[in-house]
C-alpha cells in the first residue's frame, strides 16, 4: 500500500515459510505477485498468481489474480491473453469498475472499439468519475496506491498499453 515492495516481499515469504495453507498463504502469494509486477519482474508474478488459484479456485477474491494475470499481459502486449484473464476478472465480480478498464483498454488495443467504448462506458458508470479521463485516473491511483505506477519502468509499461487503450477507447485527457 505505500509502495515499499523491496521491503514487503520477504515478509511475505516469511507467511510463506510458515507452511500454513490458508487464505493468509494465498493472498501472500497474490501479494507478492503484486509486488513483483511493481518492481518490473513481470514473469515472476504468474506461477504465483496461478499458484494462488490453484490452491482456492473457489474463493471470493480470486478475481484479483485473475486481474493481475490480465495486466501482465497487457503490459507485455499479449492482448488476447489479457482480454480473456480480464473476463474472468469481470466474471468473478461483476461490480468492479476496474475490470471494465481493463478490458476497455484491452479491446482498444487489438481494435475492438465499439466494444471497447462499451467496456468503458460500464467503468463509468460503475465508479465515482475515476474513469472519466487520464488525469483523474493517474490522480486517484491505482490498486489503492498512488504509488502503483511510481515505478518508472511500470509507469512506461503501463503508458505504452493500458493508458493508449483507455485514450483509444475513448477516455479523454482532462
Amino acid at each position: 500500500m505505500h509502495g515499499r515492495c523491496e521491503e514487503a516481499i520477504p515478509e511475505y515469504e516469511t507467511v510463506i515459510a510458515l507452511g500454513d495453507r490458508s487464505w493468509v498463504y494465498v493472498y501472500s502469494l497474490v501479494h507478492i505477485a503484486r509486488c513483483t509486477i511493481l518492481t518490473g519482474s513481470l514473469e515472476d508474478a504468474i506461477p504465483l498468481l496461478e499458484q494462488a488459484i490453484r490452491l482456492s479456485p473457489r474463493d471470493l477474491y480470486m478475481f484479483i489474480p485473475f486481474s493481475l494475470i490480465g495486466q501482465v499481459h497487457l503490459l507485455q502486449s499479449r492482448i488476447d491473453e489479457a482480454i480473456l484473464w480480464f473476463e474472468k476478472a469481470r466474471s468473478a465480480h461483476p461490480g468492479l469498475a476496474g475490470n471494465y478498464a481493463l478490458l476497455a483498454s484491452a479491446y482498444a488495443l487489438k481494435g475492438e472499439t465499439e466494444r471497447a467504448a462499451a467496456e468503458l462506458a460500464e467503468a463509468r458508470r460503475l465508479s465515482s468519475g475515476r474513469y472519466s479521463s487520464i488525469t483523474r485516473l493517474t490522480a486517484a491511483g491505482y490498486g489503492g496506491t498512488r504509488n502503483y505506477w511510481g515505478v518508472p519502468k511500470v509507469r512506461a509499461s503501463f503508458e505504452t498499453t493500458y493508458f493508449a487503450g483507455l485514450r483509444k477507447a475513448g477516455m479523454p485527457e482532462k
